[in-house]
């Protein structure tokens, strides 16, 4: 039985943890009395701790973050009544800042802000030595990155096989965005490209083919990202899908030669452009040459084959409604795959607490602490935009609809996409578990009504997106529809692409 557990809660079964697999392979002597046990936010809370405690533990670390905190606190609260000799040790984003007022940090013994790579091996030696530890909340030491072993022999066959491998060249940002937690950073580390490629082989040469890079800048140090895309280049095939996170107005001729050489469906880019407001920018510690990325996004959108995933944040402060649209019809323009309309949320740490009052920023008490309300948008308002990024992602994201969308869009995309956003809402009072047939029959209805398209036209486009969906169920408008052209499949790059993303 192992003495120790590494534990988290995942979003969903195809995203692996990094962190884990970071503590695990720096255990040393400790390694084979640890063991990663990983569930999903739809385990429930007694399930994990008959799970959990079936192993016999002494110590449990839990990875915490955002999405996953109220859940784990309920599964440290339970463990803490049912077997409260057992170690539980806390590390991971969500912890690491404001820890006095959080209720899973009064449940549990141990905190590691920071890095926890070595520091948690070194917590467990004490721990298992009887030796107690005075301090409930510990600093992580921060090693330098030729000190940290790697992690990837811990990715399973099963994880190569079934789910999304995260993997780094670097770590931290030299960037101060107020929203982001990078913005504590000082600089960003690279590790050891030699050591990286190597370990990246390992993993292909066991059959891995898809590849998240979480470096919060990709393109920073770009002799290493020439390096990282050849070495990917000379192991193509149909199945390879690689995603990195980019700087949007950094992208020079080298990085350019290589991106072009890539296939449909093997190269993502998030680009965080966030907003398009100078002001805003500024504000919030930003900088970004916002022509220069709109040039950079126009080339990789007719130059090349990558998809491009756009980020755009509402709520930010000093940005109104009026803002948000002008961005969002810029981002439109430029045609890009994907544009992820996000809510802000307070992340515990970030410098964006010091707009709170000075711009009226109200956010939820629990998590994920998304922004409610600013001086430059009411609760109401918000509201009806956070369904329109969630509406946005259900049409214009899915790649279902690429005949469909510009009737929705046409000169006017944010104003017309909320008028059908309020409507979808008044009419459904839904914005999840909305069937693929129920909505197909939704847009016909919200075209022909509030945004007046005439019907014929709106049936032909929402036919052909149809039958290039692959779906089985025909929607409810065009059941009736004499002599419909036999239904066939055929290929479709969004749909591929959907199922090698992650979300």
């Amino acid at each position: 039985m192992p003495a120790i557990i590494l534990t988290t809660l995942n979003a969903r079964y195809i995203h692996a943890s990094l962190g884990l697999r970071y503590l695990a392979a720096n255990m040393g002597e400790l390694a084979d009395d640890t063991e990663i046990m990983e569930f999903t936010l739809q385990n429930r809370a007694e399930e994990i701790v008959e799970a959990l405690l079936a192993t016999q533990p002494r110590i449990i670390g839990f990875g915490v973050y955002i999405w996953n905190v109220s859940e784990i606190t309920r599964v440290v609260a339970l463990l803490k009544c049912v077997a409260p000799h057992i170690s539980v040790v806390l590390g991971g984003p969500e912890v690491s800042y404001e820890c006095d007022e959080q209720e899973v940090v009064r449940l549990a013994d141990h905190v590691i802000t920071g890095w926890g790579d070595i520091s948690f091996a070194k917590l467990c030696r004490e721990l298992l030595q009887q030796r107690p530890q005075a301090q409930k909340i510990i600093a992580g030491i921060q090693p330098k990155l030729a000190e940290i072993e790697l992690p990837y022999a811990y990715y399973s066959d099963s994880d190569i096989a079934h789910r999304t491998l995260y993997v780094e060249a670097s770590r931290g940002c030299p960037f101060k965005c107020e929203f982001c937690l990078s913005a504590l950073d000082k600089t960003a580390w690279a590790f050891d490209l030699d050591r990286i490629l190597d370990a990246l082989d390992k993993l292909y040469q066991r059959g891995a083919r898809q590849f998240k890079f979480v470096d919060r800048t990709f393109n920073l140090n770009i002799k290493d990202s020439v390096r990282i895309l050849e070495f990917f280049l000379a192991r193509l095939d149909d199945r390879l899908f690689v995603h990195f996170e980019v700087i949007p107005d950094h992208l020079p001729e080298q990085l350019k030669a290589l991106i072009v050489r890539f296939p449909a469906g093997a190269l993502q880019f998030e680009v965080g452009i966030q907003t398009l407001n100078p002001a805003v920018q500024a504000l919030i510690s930003r900088k970004q040459d916002t022509a220069k990325a709109e040039e950079n996004l126009r080339w990789l959108r007719q130059e090349s084959q990558a998809h491009i995933h756009v980020d755009l944040i509402i709520g930010l402060p000093g940005e109104d409604v009026a803002s948000i649209a002008a961005g969002f019809d810029r981002l439109i323009a430029l045609k890009q795959q994907e544009i992820q309309v996000g809510v802000l949320k307070r992340l515990r740490g970030t410098p964006i607490t010091r707009h709170t009052e000075a711009y009226g920023m109200r956010y939820t008490p629990y998590p994920p602490y998304a922004i409610l309300a600013t001086d430059r948008i009411d609760f109401s308002t918000m509201q009806r935009l956070v369904r329109f990024a969630r509406y946005w992602d259900l049409v214009g994201n899915s790649g279902r609809f690429a005949m469909t969308l510009p009737l929705l869009l046409a000169d006017s995309p944010f104003a017309r996409f909320m008028i059908f956003s309020d409507w979808l809402y008044a009419t459904t009072r839904k914005t999840h578990q909305i069937a693929l047939p129920q909505l197909f029959d939704l847009l016909f209805a919200g075209l022909t009504t509030v945004l007046a398209v005439a019907p014929e036209t709106v049936r032909a486009a929402l036919e052909h997106d149809f039958l290039q969906s692959g779906s089985k169920e025909m929607p409810p408008f065009m059941r009736n529809e004499k002599d419909m052209p036999r239904k066939t499949r055929t290929g479709n790059p969004a749909k591929r692409q959907a199922r090698l993303q992650e979300e």
